[in-house]
């Protein structure tokens, strides 16, 4: 793995991700806060945890390098969410593991705006850090983020899906979906397209 930890800047035809910055925190606060976004979560976030998010992505970046990166449209520097990498922390079978996740306001949907950023965030896991597999996972209902990941080329591992541990038994967010992608995959696609 990069043992570089400055801070990366990935960059795509459309979008930025970059380290976090103080004036992202209102408009971050505000997808938080905003009931569609956050359907598929357990709960909208108040200012103080969407702050204290932003603040661990951002020194996760600084000490590493890498993380969940705020995304900017690069045209018109608008913060519109975040796309990364992260280490969950929970336990589940296919864990240790490094996942690719993002969340962004609604006026950023249908522009494919989460495929291009997670692709970048792909290639940087495979291609600079080194890594053999990333994983995603989300809610069984949350039909977008799913298909988010098969436009991505992850495949859904159906052996793997599991009831996320930090719901209670019931819960209706509980059961998810587990896809994956091999560095392998990654490289075969990339080479399709050329």
């Amino acid at each position: 793995m990069n043992t570089d930890a400055s801070p990366i800047v990935l960059r795509t035809e459309r979008l930025t991700l970059r380290p976090w910055q103080p004036s992202d925190l209102a408009p971050f606060a505000e997808l938080n806060a905003d009931p569609q976004v956050m359907e598929h979560f357990p709960a909208t976030l108040t200012r103080q945890e969407s702050d204290a998010f932003a603040a661990a992505s951002d020194e996760l970046i600084s000490r590493q390098g890498w993380g969940r990166w705020a995304l900017e449209v690069t045209a018109t520097g608008e913060f519109i969410g975040f796309t990364g990498l992260h280490r969950p922390a929970f336990e589940a079978a296919f864990m240790p593991a490094v996942e690719i996740a993002w969340r962004l306001r609604r006026a950023a949907w249908g522009h494919g705006y989460a495929t291009e950023a997670a692709g970048a965030a792909l290639g940087h896991a495979f291609d600079r850090l080194g890594l053999d597999e990333v994983v995603s996972f989300t809610a069984t209902v949350n039909l977008r983020s799913s298909a988010v990941m098969r436009r991505l080329g992850m495949t859904h591992d159906a052996a793997g899906d599991f009831d996320h541990p930090v719901l209670p038994p019931g819960h209706r967010l509980r059961r998810h979906v587990l896809y994956r992608l091999s560095a392998s995959d990654w490289r075969g696609r990339a080479d399709q397209a050329v």
